[in-house]
């Protein structure tokens, strides 16, 4: 347990992938299989759920340190996290140097057999015995098993790229491995390192070639010369994915390296109307199969990460596979090849193919010159995709993100002018800074109605600033929230809008992030929620 704790400190207290990235390489080298498989299973998400309320837990707390209730709940209330709460509290416990904690598999197994009893005087009497035995760090550890809320500050990219070090294996190899759920047994981590096999190369996905956005402070005339050199497509708001279908059943890849075929198992089951040997690039959409057109990426939502699709979810939001490019076909490697051959290719074994509601090829858009190419980028929101790809015809396939071969040219944001209503403090570089905001629009002469949380977009400075305001100008606590003055405005950009139930003001706004502090700007001038609602007609009737 020991190792586990010291794991999660590393990974919770640094920033840099490159930490976390060693960290987790350097406790799967020592670390045995047993203790190993659950540390994987911790590492890609899961949680053990509530194994003792809160209440007992506070109330066990304040009976061990002789603290009085009143002190653990404010105490509760300022932090905001339990098992970070318990923990401070715990400090001054001094652990019993003639004891340790079992091996993180004896202490889950402890945990979930002990612990469900139901029995408080016998969880009391465990917990004691373990909390005696651990160090500050083991504790926080051990709170957070507890509660339920042991989350780890590391995706799940980095924990394939890791284990696929330790095994000699590229990333795309393991996360193949772990297809299909992990559960933390030795026999399943040691599964993980088996030698490399010719399914596993069949499985791996390429490198995705990526794409630098335009820059406009020039004439694209001027920057990328003639248009007639480039093929333009529009540019999908969606998944970018690789479909492959070689020689065993078609897997569907993200971007990130994670196999989502589970999320959307109808367009692997439609891929398999493909010739065999063949690896596309594309796009994962929400479709409207009626209109012929992408639904908003609010809807696609509804379908990442999941495990298990139900039917009623299938048919609510169905979705395609919108492939622009060729990267085998006949079990040849494409890549080599210019644009302009790869898509010749593409669209031949689409014609074969004949209309397939899953799977569909993007359309190359043609213009006459810059100009026209610009008044057609404007009708972007209204074809509900977010501008254009630009690709050089004579461009081979590349690794990564090649300047000069294709260029993003994406539409400007939605923006508007919001007050800082709320706030919590941040995590791991940021813990103790008031750095998640909750912003809103006027609702009416007098009230705010939140309309998006934001964490993104200030200067080191300027948190610093709005954190120090914060805390002078704090109205109302709850718990880890407090409520501020309804003063401070900031620009704040999204991508796109949907109606939600969940949201009070009844729209959700995609991917908010501070575009810049107003502070020329008083609260009276800040939108309203009808400047957001018009927006949303306005996406709405495009």
């Amino acid at each position: 347990m020991k190792r586990f704790a010291q794991l999660y400190t590393a990974l919770d207290s640094s920033n840099r992938s490159r930490d976390k990235h060693q960290a987790i390489v350097d406790y799967f080298k020592q670390a045995p299989a047993e203790d190993a498989a659950w540390c994987v299973y911790f590492l890609l998400g899961n949680r053990l759920g509530r194994l003792v309320s809160g209440r007992a837990l506070r109330e066990l707390v304040a009976e061990l340190t002789q603290l009085p209730e009143w002190l653990v709940e404010a105490s509760y209330a300022q932090v905001g996290d339990l098992a970070e709460t318990l923990a401070l509290l715990m400090e001054g416990v001094e652990a019993t140097l003639e004891r340790q904690l079992p091996s993180l598999r004896q202490l889950v197994a402890q945990l979930k057999s002990e612990l469900g009893t139901k029995d408080v005087s016998r969880a009391g009497s465990l917990l004691s015995s373990l909390w005696a035995a651990s160090d500050n760090s083991e504790r926080l550890v051990l709170n957070k098993l507890l509660t339920g809320g042991l989350r780890v500050g590391v995706s799940r990219a980095t924990v394939v790229k890791a284990l696929a070090e330790v095994a000699q294996v590229e990333p795309a190899v393991m996360a193949h491995r772990l297809m299909g759920g992990f559960e933390p047994t030795a026999e399943n981590f040691k599964r993980l390192f088996i030698e490399a096999s010719q399914a596993d190369a069949l499985a791996r996905p390429y490198p995705f070639c990526l794409a630098y956005p335009v820059d406009e402070a020039e004439p694209l005339e001027t920057t990328l010369g003639a248009l007639e050199n480039w093929q333009v497509e529009w540019k999908w708001d969606g998944i970018r994915a690789q479909l492959l279908y070689r020689e065993a059943d078609p897997l569907l890849w993200s971007r990130g390296e994670e196999l989502v075929g589970d999320a959307f198992p109808e367009i692997v089951e439609s891929a398999r109307i493909l010739p065999k040997g063949i690896v596309l690039d594309g796009e994962i959409v929400a479709w409207d199969e009626q209109a012929g057109r992408p639904l908003p990426f609010g809807a696609l939502q509804r379908r990442i990460g999941r495990k298990r699709v139900s039917k009623a979810l299938l048919g609510e939001v169905p979705v395609r596979f919108v492939a622009y490019d060729l990267l085998e076909s006949e079990s040849e490697d494409r890549r080599g090849e210019t644009t302009l051959v790869r898509r010749r290719r593409l669209e031949v074994i689409f014609a074969k193919l004949g209309m397939d509601s899953k799977l569909g090829l993007s359309p190359v858009v043609e213009s006459n010159d810059w100009q026209a190419l610009r008044e057609l980028r404007a009708e972007s929101r209204a074809r509900a995709v977010e501008g254009f790809m630009l690709k050089h015809k004579q461009a081979s396939y590349r690794v990564g993100r090649v300047r000069g071969d294709w260029w993003k040219w994406k539409i400007e944001p939605y923006t508007l002018d919001a007050v800082l209503v709320n706030a919590v403090q941040g995590h791991g570089r940021r813990a103790g800074l008031y750095t998640d905001y909750t912003f809103a629009l006027r609702d009416g002469e007098e009230g705010w109605v939140p309309f998006a949380k934001a964490y993104s977009g200030l200067t080191d400075a300027e948190i610093r600033q709005v954190d120090t305001w914060i805390r002078r100008h704090t109205l109302e606590r709850h718990g880890p929230v407090r409520i501020v003055e309804p003063t401070l405005v900031f620009e704040i950009a999204f991508e796109g809008i949907a109606e939600s139930k969940r949201h009070k003001c009844g729209l959700a706004v995609r991917f908010p992030r501070i575009h810049r502090w107003r502070q020329d700007k008083s609260a009276r001038e800040a939108d309203d929620l009808s400047a957001l609602q018009r927006l949303h007609r306005l996406a709405g009737q495009s």
